[in-house]
């Protein structure tokens, strides 16, 4: 409590008490973004992973990532800290590595931040060419980025009433295309062939899971707003939890009522026949409910983008002033604002590098999703994984030498599975990414370098110039 009143009479504080449960997983949940997940990740996990049994393979990484909750949870009771997978490390694997896993937290989210708005611009360019305003991606990116930057720059609160709205209104619309399939009995009638075992495991069911993996990104954040978090030591165990457990079952449902609208037989086919991996989802939508309601999805799938890329933007900032707080970045990104406590220096950082990378890519004329959404989303979905293996590892090492919380299945048994499960997760990924990138050559095929460059460094660089009396602390025993 002392550290939190200094910060905030020094301007670097946040603003506390300022998110409940519900808050913090609106902007969780909205940075996974269920209905782009949907459309976007869907059709790959059927058409290249396992066709009918693609619901299993959410449902084994959703079952995954909740057991790594476990041990990411019981961290977050013992570790004060708003800079998550950083925090963790360093307070099990000393500052070096601390600083490595704060980088390598950082290239994930600011490259997921960056890729989302390629897959917005493109979006955005032929759904509101419909409705008659035909302009360019990067026009509808810029727009995108500068009101991201204006949320993001003013009080949380406002921002996590955005999300909220944004998020409820992106799960209707999915729920009553998949609820109208099972009232309807879909094409072959109700069935659940896609969790038996022959089904499941039929096809390529690590590709299948590889996609899934990538629709959960963002849950993992929860940890980095517990400085604004009302009852800390419960609201981020609980909003963790409360996460995984709803991206899983909106996942799982949907991707099941999808096999059912299409039948077991056809529905893999129909997920890579289509030209596009929206037409795998929209025809649904207009087979079930009706055209009008493929124009609602459309607007929404914007809308569904904007939040979470208004998700990272607040994300990317924390992390940068947790950095920052720490001596790894430069100290004005540490500094919050007089009157809204967000980070807005970084936030700005944040913002420029995007705009970097929308003005690089819009004037290298490279396509908008085949490369700045799939190579940058790529690489953000890898980061994070190798990084909650890590995590997982750290609480072991953590609770051996802290021995604070002897529940073995928090502590150790499940922290231990959750850091095989990843390991094998994040070699899928390696072994596979021409296929999670959509290319084999060119710079993609060395985006995965970046993040053993990135840790390497946050390894090799020399200590910083503060001394730990003066640096503010990234973690400490809970009371």
């Amino acid at each position: 409590m002392t550290e939190q009143v200094a910060e905030t009479r020094t301007g670097n504080g946040l603003r506390p008490n300022s998110l409940g449960v519900a808050g913090i997983v609106f902007f969780v949940v909205a940075a996974a973004s269920p209905l782009s997940a949907v459309l976007g990740a869907s059709p790959a996990a059927v058409g290249v992973g396992t066709g009918a049994g693609a619901p299993s393979a959410y449902l084994i990484a959703g079952v995954l990532l909740l057991i790594f909750s476990v041990g990411y949870s019981a961290m977050s009771r013992s570790v004060s800290a708003g800079g998550g997978f950083a925090a963790y490390v360093q307070a099990a694997l000393g500052n070096r590595s601390g600083r490595a896993a704060g980088y390598m937290a950082t290239l994930a989210y600011l490259a997921m931040q960056a890729g989302l708005y390629g897959i917005f611009g493109f979006f955005a360019e032929f759904i509101f060419a419909d409705f008659g305003l035909a302009l360019p991606w990067y026009v509808w990116s810029l727009i995108a980025w500068a009101l991201a930057g204006v949320l993001a720059y003013l009080d949380i609160d406002l921002s996590a009433k955005v999300l909220g709205i944004v998020m409820i209104l992106e799960v209707l619309v999915l729920l009553v295309v998949s609820f109208a399939i099972v009232f309807s009995g879909g094409a072959e009638g109700i069935n659940f062939v896609s969790f038996t075992p022959s089904v499941a495991t039929s096809g390529a069911l690590g590709l299948g899971m590889m996609f899934a993996f990538a629709s959960f990104i963002g849950f993992e954040a929860t940890a980095i707003y517990s400085e604004e978090a009302k009852n800390r030591d419960r609201t981020i165990p609980r909003a963790t939890y409360t996460a995984v457990i709803i991206i899983t079952l909106f996942l799982v449902f949907t991707v099941w009522s999808f096999v059912i609208g299409y039948g077991a037989d056809n529905v893999q086919a129909a997920a890579t026949d289509d030209p596009g991996p929206d037409a795998f989802v929209f025809a649904l939508a207009e087979q079930y409910v009706g055209p009008i309601w493929v124009n609602i999805m459309m607007v929404l799938l914007i809308t569904s983008f904007f939040a979470a890329l208004l998700a990272f933007q607040n994300t990317v900032a924390r992390y940068l002033r947790v950095l920052s707080m720490q001596g790894w970045a430069p100290a004005p990104l540490q500094r919050t604002h007089p009157k809204f406590q967000s980070p807005h220096i970084a936030s700005l950082v944040s913002s420029a590098f995007v705009l970097i990378m929308i003005l690089l890519f819009t004037v290298l004329g490279l396509d908008p999703y085949g490369t700045l959404f799939m190579w940058f989303v790529g690489l953000g979905t890898l980061s994070v994984i190798v990084l909650q293996a890590i995590t997982s590892i750290s609480v072991v090492v953590y609770f051996r030498r802290n021995p604070s919380d002897h529940n073995l299945w928090r502590t150790l048994i499940a922290p231990v599975i959750g850091a095989i499960g990843l390991i094998a997760a994040a070699v899928l990924v390696v072994v596979n990414w021409p296929v999670m990138v959509g290319s084999d050559s060119g710079f993609s095929q060395f985006l995965p370098w970046l993040i053993p460059i990135v840790a390497v460094v946050g390894l090799l660089l020399p200590a910083t110039g503060r001394s730990a009396e003066r640096r503010p602390a990234v973690h400490q025993n809970a009371d």
